[in-house]
């Protein structure tokens, strides 16, 4: 990801998994974004605000609240707030009740990730209803 064209912007990472919400801050910190980090759906309630992230990574299946009603609830106060579901579970979050803008199907390589986070991140991006799904395939280094 060229900086000059996307430049540093403040995430949400929302994983119950340490391992998965470190290896995200790692590529996309690397990226020059400044990450925030929460360990299940109601911490990250807590930490957000509106106009406070650019963008909300977070897991589907996390304890005390999932992530697509993580989803619905940061929806419901920002509407046009870009949100990025990384799961394995992507058959089953691929639905019209899901609000999260985009799907990135576990295992995921670097490359497909930094894609997905250049497109939710683009300032001409089109708020729309479309889902993006995209799955990798085993080839390559890979983030669980």
């Amino acid at each position: 990801m060229n900086q000059s064209t996307n430049p540093r912007k403040r995430i949400l990472i929302v994983d119950d998994e340490p391992g998965v919400r470190e290896v995200l801050g790692l590529l996309l910190g690397a990226e020059g974004h400044e990450i925030v980090q929460a360990c299940n759906g109601r911490e990250a309630c807590l930490l957000f605000a509106p106009r406070e992230f650019d963008l909300v990574i977070t897991d589907f299946k996390m304890p005390e609240m999932s992530g697509d009603e993580l989803a619905r609830t940061i929806k419901c106060l920002v509407p046009t707030q870009p949100i990025l579901m990384v799961t394995a579970m992507s058959e089953t979050v691929c639905s019209p009740e899901n609000p999260v803008d985009a799907v990135l199907e576990k295992p995921f390589s670097a490359a497909a990730l930094r894609k997905m986070v250049s497109l939710l991140l683009r300032s001409d991006r089109r708020v729309s209803h479309q889902r993006t799904r995209t799955r990798q395939a085993a080839a390559g280094p890979q983030a669980k």
